[in-house]
């Protein structure tokens, strides 16, 4: 799996947030996923989630506390 470069170049938000988002998210599959999903996707988890988040099969929201 290849990181989601043409939607960063073209992301023209809160390039914070996305990271955020992104760097969560990973955490998350990584934490979810056994060993053989995660072989299925190189153990590129940052890249399948900066690829959720930009594509929006996952949301996001950030909270001002």
């Amino acid at each position: 799996m290849i990181f989601p470069l043409k939607e960063l170049i073209e992301y023209d938000e809160n390039m914070y947030e996305i990271t955020s988002a992104s760097s969560r998210r990973a955490f998350q599959l990584s934490s979810v996923l056994d060993k053989d999903e995660k072989d299925d996707y190189d153990g590129k988890m940052v890249a399948l989630a900066a690829l959720q988040v930009f594509t929006k099969e996952v949301q996001f929201r950030m909270e001002v506390e």
